[in-house]
């Protein structure tokens, strides 16, 4: 009898929808937002930076078929946030606010994101 031992998942610094910057990379340097956050993985779907290159069959869904390009994931570790309000990279902290809520915040400004 073995036990399947599970990965604990951490609060992540980036949600779905935020925008974000790419660290290192391929897509180094590029913005986008973020469309998929996987836990299990801690990596992360960004709009129109990591593209690889995907063969697609003819289906009935889509007839034509042939070589597309894909948003692949890239690893939470290389993205940073961009703040809302300044539109510059940031670091993200938590702490809680006035209801006693555990929230993010910008390092750099001390403001909440969310």
């Amino acid at each position: 009898m073995s036990k399947i031992k599970e990965k604990k998942t951490f609060k992540f610094h980036i949600k779905t929808g935020d925008t974000v910057k790419v660290l290192s990379g391929n897509s180094k340097g590029k913005e986008g937002k973020v469309v998929k956050v996987d836990t299990k993985t801690y990596r992360a779907v960004v709009e129109g930076a990591n593209l690889a290159t995907k063969h697609v069959k003819p289906s009935a869904k889509d007839p034509e078929g042939g070589i597309k390009k894909v948003e692949a994931p890239i690893h939470i570790s290389n993205l940073m946030l961009v703040d809302p309000k300044t539109k510059e990279v940031t670091r993200v902290g938590r702490k809680e606010d006035e209801a006693g809520k555990l929230r993010r915040y910008s390092v750099k400004t001390k403001e909440f994101i969310d």
